[in-house]
């Protein structure tokens, strides 16, 4: 387990850890340079963002560290924003008026940076492509500005990695403050659901309303456990902004009293917007979050393997083998008849905390049979898909695996004869050849499912295809 400070004496000596935090929403058309009288739809989103940043003024911070989903992001790795300082404004938004420009801390970056390097942590000042501000950012800042001027900014992005990893980044936020002596507060900015209403912009999801109730009621009893532990599917399904920015928040409290007050909640555009404030108390070694969730998480690891079928467990050996060792699994004993007699193409996919961490098959035999098909395609897709890193020995526990079997593929004369639930798809044309398995979650359509084969061989839309479907057995 990552080294984390000792509860109730952080690492340096002024016992100054992160003092407190707020969780704001970030819509443009909150400022009335954007809104142009719409804003008053969000009067009560407005009136408790000021008194938010009026509780954060309130502790006379020399560095507010912000939490942003809309800075660059990357699959492995949380980027800080480096500099002596940043601009940003609204023009995206027809607004350039409305514009902020802020000092960065470089020293408590340099720090943070460095503390995230010496416990093994994946974050830091690299790979910084647009250094101006984004929206998430310059909203908060425009409202602070009316109560403080007199601050430095660590703008923090947000990753793929785990909720634990996000949890553990506020636990780094809240030691560099320690260590530095300086008085800290965060603003953890993030929209909640956008798919509250079927007339908002992004349409409606049932677990839109049911996301945000659920974060709201976590804000308002500071129950840091309960939404880091909601389901990935539904923080998915609900199209989520600004989860893991409060997670990050959430860590930067860890084993600590907090008193939380929600301010406001509305959503009448169809995107959910969340005001709370959080403040720093003393130690309770009972709110040590990240132990629970870990021990949660090893929970639900054990019960998958369970209830794997064989397909699924050589899959899971093949992937556990190659990453610790970096050999191929062997073939274990006594496996059924049709993985050793019987060869097909094979798709192995991983997901982890609801989403998609690698997936390579083949649309036709390559091996002897489908057991070493099985063991090969674990390999290549916790290794060798060109759109994740390798995974790494810690995620193994959170990876959930699907086997898809191929059936042979028929040639089709028209969509007509597709069914994304029931068949795949192959399109070619000429040496161009894209597949797409069947009844993937968001593709429920013909026309989404060839759209989507054609862009992965790299055929325009306008282009004529030959068509193949097959079926699968699908393992999970």
């Amino acid at each position: 387990m990552k080294e984390r400070p000792a509860i109730g004496s952080f690492k340096g000596v002024n016992e100054m850890p992160v003092l407190a935090a707020v969780a704001v929403p970030h819509p443009p058309l909150i400022i009335p340079e954007v809104g142009r009288g719409e804003e008053k739809r969000i009067q009560h989103t407005i009136n408790a963002y000021q008194q938010a940043m009026r509780f954060l003024a309130r502790f006379k911070p020399d560095t507010v560290v912000l939490t942003t989903p809309h800075t660059v992001m990357y699959a492995d790795y949380f980027h800080i924003s480096p500099g002596k300082s940043a601009c940003g404004d609204l023009s995206r938004f027809n607004a350039p008026q409305a514009k902020v420009e802020i000092p960065y801390d470089e020293d408590f970056v340099h720090q943070l940076e460095s503390y995230c390097q010496e416990h093994h942590m994946h974050a830091g000042t690299l790979g910084e492509r647009d250094p101006s501000l984004d929206h998430a950012t310059v909203v908060p800042l425009l409202f602070l500005e009316d109560y403080l001027n007199d601050f430095e900014l660590v703008r923090v992005g947000l990753s793929g990695l785990s909720i634990a990893d996000h949890y553990r980044l506020g636990e780094a936020i809240s030691a560099v403050a320690d260590k530095t002596g300086k008085r800290v507060v965060m603003i953890a900015s993030g929209d909640l659901s956008h798919k509250l209403t079927a007339e908002g912009p992004y349409g409606f999801s049932p677990e839109g309303p049911k996301f945000d109730k659920e974060l709201m009621e976590c804000f308002e009893d500071a129950d840091f456990l309960r939404m880091m532990t909601i389901k990935p599917e539904v923080c998915e399904s609900a199209a989520e902004c600004g989860h893991r920015s409060f997670v990050i928040m959430a860590g930067a409290f860890d084993r600590r009293k907090v008193d939380s007050h929600v301010l406001s909640y509305e959503g009448p555009f169809g995107v959910g917007y969340g005001v709370a404030t959080f403040e720093g108390e003393g130690p309770d070694p009972a709110r040590d979050f990240l132990d629970k969730l870990e021990a949660i998480e090893d929970k639900k690891y054990h019960e998958r393997l369970g209830k794997e079928d064989p397909y699924v467990k050589l899959a899971r050996l093949s992937v556990e083998t190659f990453v610790k060792t970096g050999q191929y699994a062997p073939l274990p004993n006594n496996l059924p008849a049709d993985m050793m007699d019987k060869r097909a193409g094979v798709f192995v996919s991983l997901h982890a905390h609801g989403r998609l961490r690698g997936c390579i098959g083949t649309t036709e035999p390559t091996q002897a049979n489908i057991a070493l098909e099985i063991i090969a395609n674990g390999v290549s897709a916790c290794s060798r898909d060109p759109r994740f890193p390798p995974v790494q020995p810690e995620e193994l526990k959170y990876l959930v695996y699907k086997v898809d079997v191929l059936e042979p593929a028929e040639k089709i004369s028209s969509e007509d004869e597709l069914d994304p639930k029931v068949y795949g798809v192959i399109v070619e044309k000429g040496s161009r050849r894209g597949l797409l398995l069947p009844d993937l979650e968001g593709v429920d359509s013909v026309a989404q499912q060839v759209s989507i084969a054609k862009q992965k061989a790299g055929i325009a839309e306008n282009e004529s295809v030959q068509l193949y479907r097959f079926k699968v057995v699908r393992h999970s």
